[in-house]
């Protein structure tokens, strides 16, 4: 359940919170007093996109707040998309929108928009103005039928998406091998050369590394050389100056004082090591001094493989792995233009058996559509029905159209309505009005709210259309929804005014020379006032307050019996 709500600095609101309660919560205002930036606020907090034009003048930026309250089932799926809840089962969504990005925290915790998405849909679920125009577009239908079916259908389409990537991999991959026999023959010369060209060089795996480490070294000999015969002289006995000869000397020296102290013992021993270290080293450096020969031949197999390899590796490859790689694939695309028939045979043969999964995966899913057409249409009548559609008559039609499969199956699903006695039912986007259409999307929303057990409806100006008997008709629908659901919900009609659990009024006033918008709770006269200013009366009589009352007592009479 959605508890309170907390706006600032967005649009023409400069800070307002709102506490809402079970049941009915219902919002009400003059025209253009800004009852839709509520919603809208609400609807950023759960992901919309925000633009900075939202911020109010003056402001750095916006912010939205939510909290919620959740029930088990909601905590099992915040936590299944690995976000915090809190014990007492809390949940705070805030939204901080800025020039050009905005923030979103979940329980204190940054999460990404699309994070934040997916969590809305198990939060509440809100019906905007114009969503009932979404009847008029029958690819929406399908949709409709399969999230009342469920995560059986859901499972069966994830899986039907990847068999179909499949398919059409192989229908793609065939008519790409539609060329002609000259242009099959020149490719296969070209593969011919280039897989000959890399057969021929013989490589390594790790060839690469070794000769240009080998090449080096040969190259840069001459500099290595001289290097190597300075330390080694440096290091050594024989050169004036050099640390082999100090070092002797200063043993020498110091080797006499051990008969008049014992202390320059260790000290003798030190140097001692330091000067069996140094003649170590020196002959080591001699070792490698005569290792470093330079072979003209080899430098310059060397330098013609380097050239070898350099060349490779700009045509197929940074690296001789990469090269092999490209061999293999090269091997494989001859293999298939020199078994060609056999090689397209082979994608046919695939393509069959990937079809004749795909249709049993279509096939399957058409009958739990069709299963689910039957008490998905009774339901929706009886939602109807209540909703002042006396004689109406609809049915969900679901039919195979094997040959038109797509990763949503192959059954074309229409709904067919007639709310005219004597006319037979036609499909829905072709008759309804828009009060019409407005009336079935609540049908459709209070049939999948009982299904999917969402706690909180939002509804922006539900009553579209509408009036008289069928106003009434419609709240009185809503009334015995919010028994078991917290509605939220903007209406210009008394008759819906009338079923509020909670009433809030909205407004626009002028505060030190801004606009602002104020929303606040309402009761008693005041909120009696309010019915009786939407029943269209220009001034509040008795006669009208009486009416707006009679109707008050007639709502509270729904929702208790």
């Amino acid at each position: 359940m959605l508890e309170s709500l907390h706006v600032k600095n967005l649009a023409l609101i400069d800070e307002q919170e709102v506490t809402f309660g079970e049941g009915m919560n219902i919002l009400t205002g003059e025209t253009g007093a800004g009852k839709s930036i509520i919603i809208g606020s609400i609807n950023l907090a759960l992901g919309a996109k925000a633009d900075k034009d939202y911020i109010r003048t003056g402001a750095d930026h916006a912010l939205v707040e939510l909290i919620f309250s959740l029930n088990e089932q909601q905590c099992a799926q915040v936590r299944e998309m690995d976000l915090p809840v809190e014990e007492d089962h809390v949940l705070i969504l805030q939204r901080k929108i800025m020039a050009g990005r905005s923030i979103c925290r979940a329980n204190g915790e940054s999460i990404s928009a699309g994070q934040l998405k997916n969590l809305a849909g198990c939060l509440l679920d809100l019906y905007g103005q114009h969503e009932h125009q979404s009847l008029l577009k029958p690819a929406a239908y399908k949709k409709m039928l399969d999230d009342y079916i469920g995560e059986e259908v859901s499972l069966l389409k994830a899986r039907l998406k990847g068999k179909l990537a499949d398919y059409r991999k192989c229908e793609e991959e065939l008519e790409s091998q539609n060329a002609d026999e000259a242009v099959r023959m020149r490719e296969a010369k070209l593969l011919e050369f280039e897989i000959n060209e890399i057969e021929t060089a013989g490589l390594d795996p790790v060839e690469d590394e070794q000769v240009e480490r080998k090449y080096r070294k040969l190259a840069n000999a001459r500099r290595m050389k001289e290097a190597v015969y300075l330390v080694h002289g440096l290091t050594g006995y024989d050169e004036e100056g050099s640390a082999g000869l100090a070092v002797g000397h200063a043993l020498r020296e110091l080797k006499p004082l051990s008969e008049y102290d014992a202390e320059a013992e260790p000290l003798i021993e030190q140097l001692t090591d330091i000067d069996d270290l140094l003649n170590d080293f020196n002959r080591a450096m001699a070792q490698y001094r005569d290792s470093l020969a330079f072979d003209e031949e080899e430098f310059a197999h060397l330098e013609e493989r380097l050239n070898v390899l350099n060349h490779l590796q700009s045509k197929y490859g940074e690296h001789i792995p990469d090269i092999l790689k490209a061999q293999d694939e090269k091997q494989q695309a001859l293999d298939k233009l020199n078994h060609y028939e056999e090689y397209r045979e082979q994608l046919r043969r695939r393509m069959g058996e990937q079809k004749e999964e795909i249709l049993r995966l279509c096939g399957n899913i058409s009958k739990l559509r069709q299963s689910a057409a039957a008490p998905l249409t009774e339901k929706l009548k009886e939602a109807m029905i209540d909703l002042n559609f006396l004689d109406v008559e609809f049915s969900i039609s679901v039919t195979a159209m094997e040959e038109s499969f797509a990763a949503d199956g192959y059954d074309k699903v229409e709904f067919l309505i007639s709310t005219n006695p004597g006319e037979a039912p036609k499909p829905m986007w072709q008759i309804a009005s828009g009060g019409e259409l407005s009336r079935i999307m609540l049908a459709f929303k209070t049939v999948f709210a009982d299904k999917e057990g969402t706690d909180t409806l939002v509804f922006d100006e539900i009553d579209t259309g509408i009036s008289g008997k069928t106003a009434w008709k419609v709240s009185e629908k809503l009334g015995r929804l919010s028994r078991n659901h917290q509605i939220i919900c903007i209406t210009h009609l008394a008759q819906i005014a009338a079923m509020a659990d909670a009433h809030f009024m909205i407004e626009k006033k002028v505060v030190n020379e801004r606009t602002v918008t104020n929303i606040r709770k309402i009761a008693g006269d005041e909120s009696l006032g309010e019915l009786a200013r939407l029943l269209g009366s220009g001034s509040l009589t008795q006669a009208v307050l009486d009416n707006a009352r009679e109707m008050q007592e007639a709502a509270r009479n729904v929702k208790e019996n």
